[in-house]
């Protein structure tokens, strides 16, 4: 039988298509705890390292053991696309399941008991579906040869991308025999991060770290706070940029926004969201993969895993909440060309949006009890019917139910959840760790923005790398600047193609789940209405955010701005008459603002809506039922009746 190495070697060239491939320091080291210690290993090296390259090696030598098929566990389904291309280069047989091909899910088990499948990825959100746990997981852990956590930073509270469907996956290690390997890999995971693997994976865990440096990144951070601002620049500076990149926002708004306006400037922009279809973030993926396209405007749905060496920049349009964060999402550029940029942009939106992100991280506790005590009183209940009880939009009320589930304290039988027989405590202290380490991060970004210090060395210490030279490659090592002169005309072109956009305001067609008697719809005629803009945009949105805080009312280019809306839009029948809902803390802010649009309009000005008790804030309201309860018999219309 030939040498461990050779055969290990052979993989190799095979998997890379090159015969004089060699091993990077460590690829052996792992491959032989896993395939032939079969032991338990974590690898932290930096993208573009190898790390699957270990663990297709590592399955091909295992299965040629006469061993079981290898299990992934892989978060998002770019990662699971790019790794199915790669198994098949070292004939591999590889098959997924996830949410996009239900129809194959029979025939993909039926070939795992037939022996005729070597590998198979999973998304961490099947570990989470009782029917998968029941009917599929004991047959795959009696037969496993081995278990791969990608991305296992996922696993830990303190990681920066923290899923609850990993949490399951202790559970799954705990239920593996002794003699399964189990290998987790990720490029994003500090000191911390890794002990918390450690105590999940088992404490005999051999663990390969490497240094983080990017020797072909330059990095670079341009502080400008206006968002208008931004888009000129990058309208300016991508097409000077060489290759082709990524533009990275932190909402799926801005996303679309900043490739509608490049798009609009004659840059090929595409935008790519969680939310696009499955087949559109493909066809996206293929044309940045083949150059076909300049830039793809991406939120973090393109990050984990995805495998394009030829990435000549990114530029983060908004700086994200964590030094981690950007280290892995920077690192798409530069894996196989000799000079790449990384751009960290600042704007004056970044703080108010990464507060969201941890403020909304984990529902309060007193909304954690009021759902626990819903579901505790009687028989199970839909989503829809604890939206009734508990102030949270419907996805950060899933969210929550499936921590809770993962943790035990609810279970789910159908669409039925209900509450489980033990005793379940608000993890306080670990939350409250947890929010204080993710500010801290937040700190660390702010100052990453700011610091004079090498950029690389900088994200490299936050990232516990022991090894932290100077990269002589930054900004801040050579004094080599992009010119942050912006020209006016494209600022202004920016501004109105964010004052340009259309939003509608969808009426409601039904009443909430549970307020069908009070709320009849079908009896009124609701049209779709406009708004001006959008809370946190600049221009307009700042005008309004001045008007209501500071100057007590709102300006005269707003009710400008507001006039020129109602004429473009010109909506069919043309409005006859002007009023407004009164707001009780500034009575007279809303009523003056909707006179002074009346009088440009030349229309009259009615108060029709009278305020008839107290409510709450409407936008402290998180789902519809709640937004609908809180104004019932809150205002009427006595010119009406």
């Amino acid at each position: 039988m030939p040498p461990f190495e050779d055969v290990a070697q052979q993989h190799l060239r095979s998997l890379t298509d090159n015969p004089t491939a060699g091993f990077r320091d460590g690829q052996l080291e792992a491959i032989n705890v896993i395939a032939s210690d079969r032991g338990r290993a974590l690898v932290v090296q930096r993208t573009g390292w190898g790390k699957s390259a270990v663990y297709f090696i590592a399955t091909k030598m295992l299965r040629e053991q006469g061993l079981g098929p290898t299990v992934i566990v892989s978060p998002l389904l770019v990662l699971m696309r790019n790794q199915l291309e790669m198994a098949n280069r070292l004939g591999i047989r590889a098959e997924t399941v996830n949410s996009t091909n239900r129809e194959a899910w029979d025939e993909i088990f039926q070939r795992i008991g037939a022996g005729e499948i070597d590998l198979l990825l999973i998304s961490p959100e099947r570990l989470n579906n009782l029917q998968f746990r029941q009917d599929v997981m004991p047959q795959l852990l009696e037969n496993v040869g081995l278990l791969v956590i990608d991305e296992v930073h996922c696993i830990s509270d303190w990681g920066h991308d923290f899923r609850p469907d990993y949490r399951r996956l202790g559970q799954v290690v705990d239920a593996l025999p002794l003699h399964v390997p189990v290998l987790g890999t990720t490029a994003t995971a500090n000191t911390r991060v890794i002990e918390d693997v450690r105590q999940q994976l088992g404490a005999n865990l051999f663990v390969l770290r490497g240094p983080l440096e990017r020797v072909s990144l330059s990095l670079h951070v341009i502080n400008m706070p206006n968002k208008a601002e931004r888009m000129a620049w990058l309208a300016e500076h991508v097409p000077q940029l060489p290759g082709a990149g990524i533009i990275y926002c932190l909402t799926i708004a801005d996303a679309h926004r900043v490739a509608d306006f490049l798009r609009s400037r004659g840059i090929d922009a595409r935008p790519y969201t969680g939310p696009m279809d499955n087949e559109q973030r493909l066809d996206i993926e293929r044309l940045l993969t083949d150059g076909d396209i300049k830039v793809v405007v991406a939120t973090s749905a393109l990050a984990m895993g995805y495998d394009n060496p030829k990435i000549e920049f990114v530029i983060h349009y908004q700086t994200p909440g964590s030094p981690v964060a950007y280290y892995q999402q920077v690192g798409r550029a530069g894996r196989a060309v000799a000079k790449s940029y990384g751009i960290a942009m600042s704007g004056h939106e970044d703080k108010d949006i990464q507060d969201w992100f941890i403020n909304t991280a984990f529902p309060a506790e007193h909304l954690t009890t009021a759902a626990l005590d819903a579901l505790g009183h009687g028989p199970g209940m839909r989503l829809s019917d604890l939206e009734q009880v508990v102030n949270l939009r419907q996805s950060r009320l899933a969210g929550l139910l499936k921590v809770l589930e993962v943790e035990g304290a609810v279970y789910r039988e159908g669409t039925q959840w209900f509450r489980s027989a033990g005793t379940w405590t608000y993890p306080t202290e670990r939350l409250e760790a947890v929010n204080a380490s993710r500010r801290a991060e937040q700190a660390a970004m702010a100052e990453y923005v700011e610091t004079d210090q090498c950029l690389m060395q900088f994200l490299r210490q936050q990232l516990d790398d022991d090894d932290t030279d100077r990269c002589g490659r930054c900004a801040n090592c050579t004094g080599e600047t992009f010119d942050l002169e912006v020209d006016e005309t494209l600022v202004e072109a920016a501004l109105r193609s964010l004052r340009s956009e259309t939003i509608d305001i969808a009426p409601r067609r039904r009443p909430p789940s549970g307020l069908k008697d009070q709320l009849n719809l079908k009896e009124h005629n609701i049209t779709a209405g406009r708004a001006l803009t959008r809370w946190g945009d600049p221009g307009l949105a700042r005008q309004v955010e001045l008007g209501k805080y500071k100057d007590g009312e709102f300006s005269d280019d707003l009710v400008e701005a507001m006039v020129k809306l109602v004429l473009d839009w010109a909506p069919n029948p043309p409005p006859e008459w002007v009023t407004s809902v009164p707001s009780h803390p500034r009575p007279g802010l809303v009523t003056g603002f909707a006179a002074k649009v009346a009088d440009k309009l030349g229309l009259p000005h009615i108060a029709a809506v009278e305020r008839m008790r107290e409510s709450e804030r409407q936008n402290a309201m998180e789902n519809s039922y709640q937004e609908a309860r809180n104004v019932i018999d809150a205002f009427e219309i006595p010119v009406l009746e």
